[in-house]
């Protein structure tokens, strides 16, 4: 699942490993060894994955443990210095006997929230100023929104809340407001993240909606919008 979500198509390569059918032509199909190559400081070299790793072909008979140990090089082994130095930073900030009591799946849950993008739940519970959910500009605001892509969700959020981080009660659990910030206009919506705010004026179609919020949620940090 991990190496998953940090490469597909490794991922995706190594299951296609496990499940190659012509066993008897797994060494001469993949033509590859026990070494993996890794960058160190923009140089690619080779590093063995096992003693002797260099003279020890891949083949029917190993591909298992080939898998098992290409997956903690890339988790664990091409990392540890660097994780090392982080563990050491953080124990030393954060560390107390409360975090003895997550486990792995629950620290990250409680450090980078959940990753259900749920605007559903958002939707059900957000509350209004100046419109109500039967308004056109309401209607057509989350008819925009639940087309948007992941990315565009997670911009969304941020230029709403500050943080692309999702609660980890999920979205429904969250206080937002979308209030009504004067007539149709050429101003763009603005939020105040503070409060979980959405200023949305309101706007002479759904196009033109899209378009002003597209523009100040994609130019909202830097000089974007100077």
């Amino acid at each position: 699942k991990d190496l998953k979500q940090l490469d597909a198509e490794l991922y995706k390569g190594l299951c296609d490993l496990l499940e190659f059918e012509d066993l008897d032509a797994i060494e001469e199909m993949y033509q590859r060894n026990f070494t993996v190559e890794s960058d160190a400081y923009g140089a690619q070299i080779q590093v063995a994955l096992k003693p002797d790793g260099e003279n020890i072909p891949l083949t029917k008979d190993n591909r298992d443990e080939y898998v098992q140990l290409y997956t903690s090089f890339i988790l664990e082994d091409s990392i540890k210095k660097q994780f090392d130095a982080f563990n050491s930073g953080f124990q030393e900030v954060c560390g107390c006997d409360i975090f003895k009591m997550f486990g792995p799946e629950e620290l990250e849950l409680l450090i980078c929230g959940s990753p259900d993008l749920d605007f559903h739940g958002l939707e059900k519970e957000c509350r209004y100023d100046g419109y109500t959910k039967t308004s056109e500009t309401i209607k057509s605001f989350w008819e925009i929104v639940h087309t948007m892509t992941e990315d565009e969700r997670k911009r969304l959020l941020k230029f709403c809340t500050g943080s692309d981080r999702v609660p980890i009660k999920g979205l429904g659990s969250m206080l937002f407001v979308v209030a009504r910030n004067g007539d149709d206009s050429d101003m763009l919506p603005t939020a105040h993240t503070c409060f979980n705010h959405l200023m949305l004026p309101e706007y002479s179609s759904k196009e033109k909606l899209r378009e002003k919020l597209l523009l100040a949620m994609n130019n909202c940090t830097g000089f974007g919008l100077m």
